[in-house]
Formats: C-alpha cells, sequence, structure tokens
C-alpha cells in the first residue's frame, strides 16, 4: 500500500519525523511519500536520504499526484483546511489529521477550535503524540472522533552516540526558532550566568533563519549585545540532519548539555535525538518532554523562567560526574527502549488497520 504524508514546509520536527517513518514503514511494505505545499530548509535533507517527495502548493496539481499513485491514506500534518479541500478535490481513501507542535496553550486551544469544522466533518481519525495537553485539547474538541496516540519514532541504529574529539570547553546548546515559544532569551540568560561561573562555556544555538520572527531576531542580537556573550556564542543555520548525531555527542563528551527552556512543546525531537547520543539535557516541564525525561534519571528538569534555578541545575549536571554519567547512560536507553521504530511501525500499521486503509 502507499501513504503520502502532508505538510506545510519542509522544516523542523515534522520534516525529521517524516524522513523517520518513510523509511521505517517501508521496512513492513508500506511505501510512503511526502507532499509540502512550499519549499524549505529541510528539502537538503529529503533529497540526501532519497525520499520521494513533492513540492506544491496547486490544488489541481496535488489532487493529480494523489490519484496518479492511488494512495490508500494521507496523513496531513497541521494544514486542517487543506483536508477539506482534498475531499472536494474527490479524494475518497482514508485522511488522518495530524497535529504536531501547536504552540502554546492558548495557541494550542485556537488552532483546534479554528480546526474543529473541517476535522470534525472531512477527517476519519486523529494523530497525535503522546503530549497530555493535546490529548486532553482533543477529547475536548473532538469527543467522537477517533483519535490515535504514541511516540514519534528515532532509528537510535543510526542517530546515536559517535566518537568524536573531546572538546576544551564544555557546550550549553539550544535548538529551536528566534521566536517566543522556543524562549530564545531564557537560554541566553542561562548562558549569561554559567559563563560567569565558567567562563570558558560555550553557547551553540541552532536555528532555521529563513523561519525567524522579525522581531524576535532584533530583539535577539540586542540581548546578545547586552550580555556580551559574542565571544561564548556560536550559531548554526540549517545544518544537514546527517550532521547532528556528530554534533550531540561532541556537546555530551564536552562536559555540557542542551538546553530546551520552551513554554509549551508538543513532541520536540532535538530532545529525544540528544538523548539518544548521549547528550543531557536539562528542560522545563514543556508537556511533551515528560515522555522523555525524567527528573535525574534520564534528565534534568527546571521551572519555566527561574533563571537562578536552571543555572543551579545546570551545574550540577555539569561538575557532579557520577549524576552526568547516569543521566546519559539512562536516557540514551530509554530512547531506545520508548521511541523505536519497530514500536512505532506497529502502532502506526495497527491505526490503518482500524481506519480501514489496510
Amino acid at each position: 500500500m502507499r501513504v503520502l504524508f502532508v505538510y506545510i514546509i519542509p522544516g523542523g520536527g515534522v520534516d525529521t519525523l517524516n524522513r523517520q517513518r518513510c523509511h521505517a514503514l517501508s521496512q513492513e511494505g508500506i511505501e510512503c511519500h511526502c507532499l509540502y505545499f512550499q519549499p524549505g530548509s529541510g528539502l537538503q535533507n529529503v533529497e540526501a536520504e532519497g525520499v520521494p517527495t513533492f513540492v506544491t502548493g496547486n490544488p489541481s496539481e496535488m489532487i493529480a499526484i494523489i490519484n496518479h499513485y492511488q494512495y490508500e491514506a494521507l496523513v496531513v500534518t497541521c494544514a486542517f483546511m487543506e483536508v477539506r479541500m482534498l475531499r472536494q478535490l474527490g479524494y475518497g481513501g482514508r485522511i488522518v489529521y495530524e497535529i504536531q507542535g501547536l504552540g502554546t496553550m492558548a495557541e494550542a486551544r485556537q488552532k483546534m477550535a479554528d480546526s474543529h469544522q473541517y476535522i470534525a466533518a472531512y477527517a476519519d481519525a486523529i494523530l497525535v503524540p503522546a503530549t497530555p495537553h493535546v490529548l486532553d485539547l482533543c477529547a475536548e474538541t473532538f469527543p467522537n472522533k477517533l483519535t490515535y496516540s504514541f511516540n514519534n519514532p528515532l532509528d537510535t541504529k543510526t542517530f546515536t552516540y559517535r566518537k568524536v574529539p573531546k572538546p576544551d570547553a564544555p557546550i550549553a546548546a539550544w535548538f529551536g526558532r528566534l521566536e517566543y515559544n522556543k524562549n530564545w532569551r531564557d537560554f541566553l540568560f542561562i548562558g549569561y550566568h554559567l559563563v560567569q561561573q565558567k567562563p570558558e562555556t560555550q553557547l551553540w544555538m541552532f536555528h532555521d533563519h529563513t523561519l525567524a520572527q522579525a522581531d524576535d531576531a532584533a530583539l535577539f542580537e540586542l540581548t546578545v549585545a547586552d550580555l556580551k556573550l559574542q565571544g561564548n556564542l556560536v550559531i548554526r543555520s540549517n545544518v544537514p540532519h546527517a550532521e547532528m548525531p556528530a554534533i550531540f555527542s561532541t556537546i555530551g563528551d564536552s562536559g555540557g548539555f542542551l538546553c530546551a527552556p520552551s513554554r509549551v512543546e508538543g513532541a520536540p525531537y532535538a530532545v529525544i535525538e540528544a538523548m539518544s547520543c548521549r547528550c543531557p539535557v536539562l528542560t522545563t516541564d514543556s508537556d511533551g518532554v515528560r515522555s522523555a525525561v525524567v527528573h535525574n534519571v534520564t534528565g534534568k528538569y527546571f521551572d519555566h523562567g527561574d533563571i537562578d534555578g536552571a543555572v543551579r541545575e545546570a551545574l550540577e549536571l555539569m561538575n557532579d560526574k557520577t549524576l552526568r554519567e547516569r543521566i546519559r547512560r539512562m536516557g540514551q536507553k530509554h530512547i531506545e527502549d520508548s521511541f523505536s521504530i519497530e514500536l512505532y511501525c506497529r502502532y502506526f500499521v495497527e491505526m490503518l488497520r482500524e481506519v480501514g486503509a489496510l
């Protein structure tokens, strides 16, 4: 059978998710393609991995592709109006509406309300990651719609720890977009206080400059200058995904960590990818991380907005080598056990069977 994954733009976590599950499901005899409405930075990863991908925002071209390949099911991520459009264009197979990355609680609730009329009428089922607030909102908004929830997959056999030269200084890293919910500002303030105590600390920030909000980008530059972090800060944009295992491994071996200060998250790939590469994670309880991070077991938490508390947890993670190594080891094992592609395939195939696509 064939499945088409539909999303707005190739980039961020959905780009990673689509590539991971296309490869995984192919091992189950399911041919998977991707369709995006516009080009994005993630196309470099798609091209490198050879996932069949189409880019078009033209409805006539979309339905022509769908009719040509005769997909038994479409998984449409976040683009709720397109679910109705595809039905009106004549698609009669199964449509699973997938929810990923809704932003803050207020934004999530509004997006759910906006999508209701489209999803209730035109989707056969809903798929969400194992994120408590999203599941609660789904039950509230779509009480009668078939809903599935399981962890996003990660191929931990290939995306795993690599032996790399040990850096001379610890690295605190942040991944995301320069926007409110990803909370880059708190990372800079945490980094500032770490540099006061450990002047050699390097701050690495990874983002997609094409998705940065203009106001945030300008404020970011001012904040860096005010905190005088230029000498410690390294910024990289649109790093090829194939390079990330070595980067996470480098951060972990440096004695540093991934800092994830988001306000709310659905299922942040950077967190599970870091853990799979033995890079410890310091994060806010942004809801979507709960399936991956257990405090002082597989990672560390700090309260949102508590910069002093974050710095204390970071220093313990950097200085207590016994705790640090235990977290690195247990974090990696947890990702291998709970986010495997085998588990994802089992749940996904079961979903397809239950909605009548298989």
